[in-house]
């Protein structure tokens, strides 16, 4: 087949420029406000318990995959709300992270205490809005 001078630039430039599309639409203003993925800076900075501190036993680790999965299955929940932090530690569990409001918080307190019972559900959630 042969092609033209003009076709071949044509098919170059289309090229490039679906290459170059992603980049095109992304302002460094929309990267800076964009929450950061990885809660695990504030959850270390806030003291109280830490993952590495999850009980090691079966019933600790059946507990707190429980509570996991309860919070995992409310889609209504945000990003956030579904990466707290789950340590279950001698039947207790604590609950640690941001979460974008308080009725978000709340939610995931009342799943942590059907399944683990309120008592030993430990709160250490904190109100983290959109706007931080």
């Amino acid at each position: 087949m042969n092609w033209s001078l003009r076709k071949k630039a044509r098919v170059l430039l289309l090229g490039t420029l679906l290459c170059a599309y992603p980049a095109i639409g992304f302002s460094s203003a929309a990267a800076q406000q964009a929450p950061a993925p990885d809660n695990s800076k504030t959850n270390k900075d806030a003291g109280g318990m830490t993952a590495d501190q999850q009980g090691n036993s079966k019933a600790d680790r059946e507990l707190a995959q429980n509570v996991r999965k309860a919070i995992m299955q409310d889609k209504a929940l945000s990003t956030y709300a579904h990466n707290v932090k789950v340590i279950s530690q001698n039947g207790q569990i604590t609950l640690k992270g941001p979460v974008r409001s308080e009725d978000e918080k709340q939610a995931i307190e009342a799943k942590a205490a059907e399944v683990a019972g309120k008592a030993n559900v430990v709160s250490e959630l904190t109100v983290a809005p959109h706007n931080q």
